[in-house]
Order: structure tokens, then sequence, then C-alpha cells
């Protein structure tokens, strides 16, 4: 497994007169690279988001992470809790505000400039542009998977993809017959924001359209990739929700995903 040099820098993506910060990774040597765009959970592009930007670029593709609440609160973020063993009610409650005021059209919006920045990249391979998400982020990787240029998705614990969302009267899931790519979605058996019922949907509608894709069940809950990152946050181990097993069986999952499709 690659364990590359990387350099990374706090970016502005243009979007129509909007500049939305980003934090990009990528190798720090020359070549020609896929690239990967990180959507955040509730909680902006935190220190757990760059991470995750980090470590895939360690892997050889070059990550961007936009802050995705940038209308609403530039600069928002929110770091684990020592003390919560994950994110405080503060960070909960923030989240959930900004995350309730976030619309379809914004969201497509951020992320064709997202791919439209990377696409401008000499490094990037136009045509090897992927995703993944988390949370809030996992249901905005859903939605990017169904735009043409997005050709391997990793959806992680995608809540509302199910139900109206984000001021639309159409679920994100009557939109899987425009997914062209490949998708893996990740979701944990305990978790109390999407229910078996919901994941067995989302998995029959990626069936009933042909799309290329796999779907992966751990014994864990909501928010288990934190897991990953145990060894450097061993507070996390104290939640019950965090699996380190299944953070990096899920991980090989991902590393499969991109090496086959980026």
């Amino acid at each position: 497994m690659p364990n590359l040099e990387i350099k990374t820098s706090t970016v502005q993506i243009p979007n129509q007169g909007l500049q939305i910060d980003g934090y990009l990774a990528q190798p720090a040597g020359a070549g020609n690279f896929g690239a990967v765009i990180v959507f955040q959970e509730i909680f902006g592009v935190n220190q757990n988001i760059r991470d995750i930007t980090d470590l895939i670029a360690q892997q050889g593709y070059i990550a961007i992470a936009p802050a995705m609440f940038h209308r609403l609160a530039p600069g928002f973020e929110f770091g684990f809790s020592p003390e919560d063993a994950g994110y405080s009610p503060e960070a909960y409650r923030l989240g959930m505000e900004y995350y309730q005021q976030v619309k379809y059209g914004e969201i497509i919006s951020d992320i064709q400039a997202a791919i439209a920045y990377l696409k401008n990249l000499p490094q990037v391979k136009p045509d090897a542009i992927g995703c993944i998400g988390f949370c809030f982020g996992g249901h905005v990787a859903y939605i990017a998977a169904t735009l043409p240029e997005i050709k391997a998705t990793a959806s992680f614990y995608g809540a509302g993809i199910t139900v109206p969302s984000y001021g639309e009267a159409t679920p994100t899931l009557n939109r899987t017959s425009a997914i062209k790519g490949t998708i893996y979605t990740f979701f944990g058996n305990q978790d109390p924001l999407i229910s078996a019922e919901d994941n067995a949907k989302i998995e029959a509608e990626l069936q009933k359209h042909n799309i290329s894709h796999r779907v992966f069940r751990y014994d864990a809950g909501h928010g288990f990739f934190a897991g990953f990152f145990v060894d450097k946050y061993p507070f996390l181990a104290k939640n019950p929700n965090i699996k380190q097993a299944a953070a990096i069986d899920a991980w090989s999952q991902v590393l499969e995903l991109f090496r086959n499709h980026l």
C-alpha cells in the first residue's frame, strides 16, 4: 500500500462569483493522478476530513475537500471532543442547523465547481474523478454520483437519501438511474439515522437500474469510519458507534474502488 509524501494547501474554488474554501492534498512528486472530492460531515472541513483527504493523497490521488456550508457559515468546523469521545452536543446542534438549510441546487453547483477546479489542475487526469463522503457528505456523494464526470463513489452512511431532502420534492434515491460510474455504499447495522429498511431500498434501487455497485454493512453505528484514526485519537475507542475493524475493512474496499476506476 503506497504511503507517498504529500503537500497540502488551502485553496479557493470559484463558483459563479462565490469562493468556496477547499482543503487540497496531493502527492509531492510529479505525475498525472486520479482525483477524489471529499465531502464533509455536518461538522465542516475539520481535522477529521483533512486527515481523510491526506490519507487519500498518500495513496496517489489528488484530493480536495470543499466547504459545503460556505454560504451559511464560512470557516465553520468542529473537531473531536475528548470529553464526548466524538463530537460535542454543541457541534451537533450547529451542524444540524446548517445542514437543514442547504439546498439541492447549491449542492449540485458546488460539486460541479469542485470538478471544474480539479480538471484545471495539470496533474489531474480529467477522466478519472471520483468522490467519497460521510453522513451529510455520504448523501452529497450519492448526488455527485449522478453527474457524468464522477467515475467512482464511496458513500458512507448517507442520511436522507430515501426521502425528500434539501428543499426538493423528489428523493435523491429517485435519481439513481443517472449514475453512470461505480458506487460503493457503507452502512452500520446499529446506525439510528439510517434504518435497515432504508439501506435495503438503496440497494434495491441500485439493482433495479443495473448500476455498478457494492453494499457493505458492518456491526457498527453512525460515523464508524472515525475508527480508522483511533490510534491518533485514542479517546474515540470509548465511543460504541466507532469500530476500528469496520473502518479498516471499509478503507480497503474504498482503495479497491479507486484503484479499479480512477
